[in-house]
């Protein structure tokens, strides 16, 4: 499927809140957008990296792990969707995209 004009108008906001972090960048994956240092953007959401170190963060918020269909199986993987409101404001998204890639090292 092709992605939006939506989808592509907010993995380009995102990557703009991210820049506190460093140099973040996307390029498409997955029907989506990988944001990098390390994050993962699809249908209009934004999943990090998650490990044992963090991942309690995000459950304790009900935030859902990243999934696709493979062969028709639904796989997750390691990455949690971004709470939504970090979503707007580039000092906690800094601090949630800090997070996954600490996770990522």
């Amino acid at each position: 499927m092709p992605i939006s004009y939506e989808e592509r108008e907010f993995a380009s906001h995102t990557i703009d809140l991210l820049q506190g972090m460093g140099p973040v960048y996307s390029k498409g994956v997955f029907g989506g957008f990988g944001a990098f240092l390390d994050g993962l953007i699809a249908n209009n959401a934004l999943y990090l990296k998650v490990y044992r170190d963090n991942l309690g963060e995000f459950e304790s918020l009900g935030l859902q792990a990243f999934s696709y269909k493979a062969k028709g199986k639904p796989m997750k993987l390691s990455y949690y969707q971004a709470s939504e409101e970090s979503t707007d404001d580039a000092e906690l998204l800094t601090q949630w995209g800090n997070s996954g890639f600490g996770a990522a090292l």
